[in-house]
């Protein structure tokens, strides 16, 4: 199963619907979409796909997209940004895009997160070390 197929089988059947009504009206657009964002941009060498899924989400949790954000959560995770990690993000852009648009984005991985959706380890590591989600260090 490819990644893009992987996305697909998590994303909601609406997600993917809303594709195929625009792609009715507007067939240009989706074959920008499918052959310069996804079959270009997404493959540059300079960004790992991980790290592409992580700015692509915090977009879209900031400028509260959530139509947008279930297939790139779904996509995320294909990717390789963990569960914790994405609730962490939305913890973090809520203090700089407001606590709705990160409210919101938890609720849409609430249900993205209750199917069994099949994910990909990172391959070595993913950049400095992290202390595990939830641990706050606290001052001695």
């Amino acid at each position: 199963m490819t990644p893009l197929t992987k996305v697909r089988t998590m994303a909601k059947p609406a997600a993917l619907s809303a594709k195929e009504r625009v792609r009715k009206i507007a067939p240009k657009f989706i074959q920008l979409t499918d052959e310069v964002l996804f079959g270009d941009v997404w493959e540059r060498p300079g960004l790992s796909k991980r790290d592409r899924s992580m700015i692509t989400v915090a977009t879209l949790v900031a400028t509260y997209r959530p139509e947008q954000l279930r297939l790139h959560l779904a996509r995320a995770l294909v990717n390789g940004v963990t569960k914790d990690e994405i609730v962490e993000l939305f913890t973090h852009v809520a203090f700089y895009a407001g606590w709705p648009a990160g409210f919101t984005a938890a609720n849409i991985a609430v249900e993205l997160f209750a199917q069994k959706a099949p994910t990909r380890k990172p391959k070595g590591p993913a950049g400095p070390a992290r202390r595990p989600a939830g641990r706050v260090k606290e001052k001695s």
